[in-house]
């Protein structure tokens, strides 16, 4: 079963279970979906989603820390729900080690031995973890394994 079959079942069942949160952003990232596929004149696989979904839970958790500043516990309670949900349609992030790993790795193929060359090393290593690692993430374990 594909994502977007997935996500139809699942606003099925959401609205069946009358589970609004769930609904709410089912509906929001299918309609999502389908405006890439209306802008970008091309049907969207399972990779395209996962992207699009990633994005979402970004944007959820930088609203989630400006929530938590503005000490509103009803919004962030919120957002927490819609971040758990989005999280469940990702495939299991990699472990801090095993990104880690793929890094170094990363390093010793493109000969990186500064900042410099970390431009290199993060597209190298983006483009084995899509969609199983943040940016941020990787971002901070890149410059550390380069400044040592």
């Amino acid at each position: 079963m594909t994502l977007k079959e997935q996500l139809a079942t699942d606003l099925k069942a959401a609205m069946k279970n009358r589970d609004t949160v769930r609904k709410d952003v089912v509906t929001m990232i299918r309609s999502s979906i389908k405006q890439v596929e209306v802008d970008e004149r091309k049907d969207c696989s399972d990779e395209d989603v996962q992207l699009l979904i990633m994005k979402q839970v970004k944007q959820r958790k930088d609203a989630l820390e400006s929530f938590q500043q503005g000490n509103r516990q009803d919004l962030v309670e919120q957002t927490e729900m819609e971040i758990g949900i989005l999280e469940s349609y990702l495939p299991e992030p990699l472990s801090t080690e095993e990104l880690m790993a793929i890094v170094q790795d990363a390093v010793a193929a493109t000969g990186a031995e500064s900042a410099k060359d970390m431009g290199r090393v993060m597209s190298l290593v983006m483009e084995k973890t899509k969609g199983k690692a943040d940016g941020k993430t990787v971002n901070q374990l890149v410059r550390q394994c380069l400044s040592s």
